[in-house]
């Protein structure tokens, strides 16, 4: 694997319980800015085999980026919710909240 895959595999699997981080700042804290994408393809293809929190993972607006009309849409609200996140106006989450900021 590439150090940037595990790089985003790492900080995936360490993000907390009730926090959130967007696909951006994984790259960021991987040392890529621009590698936003890869973190969407590491989550594809990498989340069972490493059981990574892939639900924690959303847009940099503070949504789910699934499309609503598919199953993973709601799969993944109802297990933030379970965590104790909760969604405002737009199905948005407070990211003043609830995101991680890679310590702790």
């Amino acid at each position: 694997m590439q150090p940037l895959t595990l790089a985003i595999i790492d900080i995936i699997s360490r993000i907390p319980a009730g926090k959130v981080v967007t696909y951006g700042q994984v790259a960021a804290m991987a040392g890529n800015h621009r590698a936003a994408r890869q973190v969407s393809r590491v989550l594809h293809s990498c989340t069972e085999k490493h059981q990574l929190p892939w639900h924690r993972v959303i847009g940099s607006q503070g949504k789910i980026t699934i499309p609503i009309d598919r199953p993973g849409h709601s799969v993944q609200k109802k297990k933030l919710q379970l965590e104790g996140i909760e969604f405002g106006l737009g199905d948005t989450i407070d990211l003043s909240i609830y995101q991680w900021s890679g310590s702790g």
